[in-house]
């Protein structure tokens, strides 16, 4: 019988998939860094991040709230994890735009390099296709 993942464990799960990206315990709390930058702190019942672009969407959620200690003046919100608002796809998205936001560029492409890496080979089958047909034609 196998058991359902929450919410929180999807969330770590994706979060330590990251490029550079490695859990920590400071304070007694579950973050997920990179480099020496927290992105996400992860709690049993809330997830906490840093958001630019949906910070407004995600201030929405019901219970949403600033981040305490000053964090939410410099876009962090904590949001709950036990109503299942917004869905786990949509705070992977946040997830995300929180390492893009915090990660140095140089690994925040490689997110972007993982998406063109899978379409480069039909891509690139696609040109020379296309090259062998402009030369048939000649």
């Amino acid at each position: 019988m196998s058991k359902k993942k929450g919410p929180a464990a999807v969330l770590r799960a994706r979060a330590l998939a990251y490029p550079g990206a490695w859990e920590d315990h400071p304070w007694g709390d579950t973050v997920v860094k990179v480099g020496k930058k927290i992105f996400v702190f992860l709690g049993e019942t809330t997830l906490t991040v840093k958001l630019t672009d949906a910070h407004d969407a995600a201030m929405s959620v019901p219970g949403a709230a600033p981040t305490g200690y000053g964090l939410g003046k410099a876009g962090w919100v904590t949001l709950p994890l036990d109503a299942g608002i917004p869905p786990v796809d949509v705070l992977c998205d946040w997830l995300e735009e929180s390492y893009r936001t915090v990660a140095p560029k140089k690994l925040s492409a490689q997110l972007d390099g993982r998406v063109t890496a899978a379409a480069a080979p039909a891509a690139r089958s696609s040109r020379s296709t296309g090259a062998r047909a402009a030369r048939a034609r000649g």
